[in-house]
């Protein structure tokens, strides 16, 4: 099994970004426990700031891959792109945010993601993307 991990804006800050939001492990720490966890999985990550390149990672391997793992951050609430670029490839995708959304300001309630998604995972920390992962296992 082939899966892509893709995060969007600031993530590449977590470990320092609101640790009290976010938590104090950095997404690189957490992806090495990911691959020890799940040794079974071929397991990529891919981060960016930019939302077309987010958005050319979706479609690279969103015809190949078993499945990816999205968490777009900002891009999420804003990027009509993102949600096109998830609903344009086959491969399945599952929504995860660290933070639970709903709990958050007013416009983070809206996801353009969602509609093309396969699933919704969020408000579990860093084991929201645990989760994710188990969801194209089970």
């Amino acid at each position: 099994m082939k899966l892509m991990i893709i995060n969007g804006p600031n993530l590449n800050l977590l470990g320092k970004r609101e640790p009290e939001v976010y938590g104090s492990t950095t997404f690189e720490d957490y992806f090495a426990e990911l691959q020890q966890k799940f040794p079974q999985v071929e397991l990529e990550y891919f981060q960016s700031n930019i939302e077309g390149e987010l958005i050319g990672k979706i479609q690279e391997v969103g015809f190949d891959y078993d499945g990816i793992v999205l968490n777009a951050a900002a891009y999420t609430h804003t990027s009509v792109g993102m949600g096109d670029a998830v609903k344009a490839v086959s491969t399945p995708v599952v929504e995860v945010h660290i933070s639970n959304t709903h709990q958050r300001e007013e416009y983070r309630h809206v996801s353009y993601i969602s509609p093309g998604a396969k699933g919704v995972i969020l408000g579990f920390g860093l084991q929201s993307y645990d989760l994710a992962i188990q969801s194209f296992l089970g």
